[in-house]
């Protein structure tokens, strides 16, 4: 029988990632496992059109949006009473979402990890490919993805 011992949790603060979040803790629980929170800050666009954010606003905005994702985090911990009977580490990470997804699993050493899929559809979506799809292609363990309820 598999048996999880390092759970990797992708979260965007969304009720998705609270659905992945609330599996994941009940896995970790009956297994005995490590839980992984990560949450990924997308690059900031350091220009548009004219005008170009100076590097003092731009690490600003990067520490803020840091020391808010560990508040949301912590917040999203205390939904779910029993994450407090397992070992939780969370991080916050820039850049692209899927490629820290992947190099977090690398170098956590996690055997699953348990994500939220939005279930967007449509041709954008087709040509561009989502987190969760690309994710899914790329890593190194098995991937359990939890969709919107019906």
């Amino acid at each position: 029988m598999f048996s999880p011992k390092r759970i990797l949790v992708p979260t965007d603060f969304s009720e998705y990632s609270d659905q992945a979040v609330s599996i994941a803790v009940d896995i970790a629980k009956q297994n005995g496992s490590k839980l992984y929170l990560l949450h990924v800050i997308s690059l900031i666009q350091t220009c548009a059109v004219d005008y170009c954010f100076d590097q003092a606003t731009l690490d600003d905005l990067e520490k803020k949006s840091s020391m808010s994702a560990v508040e949301m985090m912590e917040k999203q911990l205390t939904m779910f009473p029993e994450a407090k009977s397992i070992e939780v580490e969370t991080d916050v990470k820039k850049g692209v979402p899927y490629e820290q997804i992947l190099a977090e699993q690398n170098e956590k050493k996690a055997d699953l990890i348990v994500m939220s899929s939005h279930g967007k559809t449509g041709l954008l979506d087709y040509l561009l490919g989502s987190v969760a799809d690309k994710v899914l292609k790329g890593a190194a363990c098995p991937v359990l993805l939890i969709r919107k309820p019906k």
